[in-house]
């Protein structure tokens, strides 16, 4: 059984072809929270795919919110990514360190500000050294592209659409969070957020989606069964919500590759639902 949808994802096989090629431009999004005590922008200028350009999403983010690493406008969208040499007509390739986790948030963002020809290496970095292929210290010179950013509304979430959907269940909400936390068992990782999740919402772990061995996605039979099994009809529309709008984006991209329709992601996730008093919260299963 293929993917429904194989655009999204590239092997390595098909990156190491095509380092050269003039029309494809590689992204390492890689991203970690701060409890990880990584950096990943350190760790690029140290090892990083040939050609490869760095998008920090804590930068190319709104910066007036609160809230970590939200969608920015789609005028400081694209005065960025074309200092980063990201144009229109480019095949965007991009990969992170974790693995699939950075690159996916990153993939939604170019598909929600209207660039829908990108794609992730499935698998991210540790697939690529695994292998043995090339990587290097030598900075990319950025060299400035036009990009045209239109923001896609059918596929960004507010907290005020998010109630909405509770009380309409147009859309099913689905997160991304383990099962502890989403039934309230485990602390959340950021301090001064309520457990549990709202009305309502399935729960589908993004680890769940991924090869524990390889770090790429599951074939598209396991991803079926994986979506299946979580209770959610793939034939309906998902809203998806996780900490803080990173690995939601995971959903997405299974969900996209399976076929279905094309998943909204709630930006603001739980670190602006469970940091609210006054938003409607339920633990257990």
């Amino acid at each position: 059984m293929d993917y429904a949808r194989p655009d999204a994802l590239v092997s390595t096989e098909w990156l190491g072809a095509r380092l050269n090629a003039p029309d494809v431009r590689i992204v390492d999004g890689s991203f970690y929270l701060p409890a990880q005590k990584r950096d990943p922008k350190a760790e690029f200028a140290e090892q990083h795919i040939p050609g490869a350009v760095f998008f920090d999403i804590d930068d190319i983010a709104d910066t007036s919110s609160p809230l970590p690493h939200m969608l920015p406008s789609p005028e400081k969208f694209s005065s960025r990514v074309r200092k980063l040499g990201l144009g229109d007509g480019a095949k965007i390739v991009i990969y992170d360190t974790t693995p699939m986790t950075g690159a996916c948030r990153v993939w939604w963002m170019f598909r929600a500000m209207g660039h829908k020809d990108v794609s992730i290496l499935n698998g991210g970095l540790p697939k690529w050294l695994a292998e043995g292929r090339p990587v290097t210290d030598d900075p990319t010179p950025p060299r400035d592209r036009h990009f045209t950013a239109r923001l896609d509304n059918t596929l960004v979430r507010s907290i005020d659409d998010v109630r909405g959907l509770i009380e309409s269940k147009r859309e099913q909400i689905v997160d991304a969070r383990a099962a502890g936390r989403f039934r309230g068992e485990t602390p959340e990782p950021r301090a001064g957020l309520r457990g549990g999740h709202m009305p309502g919402a399935f729960n589908l772990p993004y680890n769940e989606l991924l090869d524990p061995e390889s770090g790429t996605m599951l074939p598209a039979d396991k991803l079926a069964a994986r979506i299946a099994a979580s209770g959610i009809d793939p034939a309906k529309k998902v809203t998806a919500s996780c900490g803080s709008g990173v690995t939601a984006c995971v959903i997405g991209l299974a969900l996209y590759l399976t076929g279905s329709p094309e998943a909204a992601i709630y930006d603001g996730s739980w670190t602006e639902w469970g940091g609210r008093a006054d938003t409607p919260i339920v633990t257990g299963a």
